[in-house]
């Protein structure tokens, strides 16, 4: 699988409003996620689908943010407090062998992978980090670029995914993407 992770200063187009004219973030994840709920969102990048999971977990759920790079972090830290989020989110500076998510293990309600794993250095340790933290009956949306994400490699990461016992609950239509809803069995 190829490794190859986006550069910090593209986080500003990705977290960028005109984005939005792309994707939605309340029409993708609102159908998933729920006050309350405990969020793992590894690869936030700036936050462009961190601050509205921090809006629909309301003030009695979180939203664990995982990064491998510390600016991504701390931009994504600075617009949550601009944003009045701060207090839901959490922020975990990974490692390139680790999401460095330890104390999660079975406590996520839901996994958002948004076109992230495909720059994880492997997609079975990320599926089988991911699968240790959420409960069982847990979700995990996976979506990829179709421009980046050939279908086999998509389809890679789907067995990938099975062998870590997660398996796929839905395809839902997520524009320009391969997409895949995963329930942790």
């Amino acid at each position: 699988m190829a490794h190859s992770v986006c550069p910090w200063w593209m986080g500003y187009w990705l977290a960028s409003p005109l984005r939005r004219l792309s994707y939605n973030p309340a029409q993708i994840l609102s159908p998933y996620v729920r006050e309350g709920m405990t969020v793992l969102e590894p690869g936030p990048g700036m936050g462009f689908f961190t601050l509205e999971l921090a809006r629909l977990v309301g003030p009695s759920g979180r939203v664990v943010a995982v990064d491998i790079q510390p600016r991504m972090l701390a931009e994504l830290k600075r617009r949550a407090a601009k944003a009045g989020l701060r207090p839901r989110i959490e922020l975990r500076l990974a490692q390139p062998d680790s999401m460095g998510i330890a104390g999660l293990e079975g406590v996520v309600d839901f996994v958002l992978a948004f076109a992230t794993v495909h720059e994880m250095p492997s997609a079975g340790s990320f599926f089988e980090q991911s699968a240790e933290a959420l409960r069982p009956g847990a979700t995990l949306l996976l979506a990829e670029p179709a421009g980046h994400v050939k279908p086999e490699l998509f389809d890679a990461e789907l067995k990938a995914a099975a062998g870590a016992g997660l398996r796929v609950a839905d395809h839902p239509l997520i524009r320009r993407s391969h997409a895949a809803l995963l329930t942790k069995v």
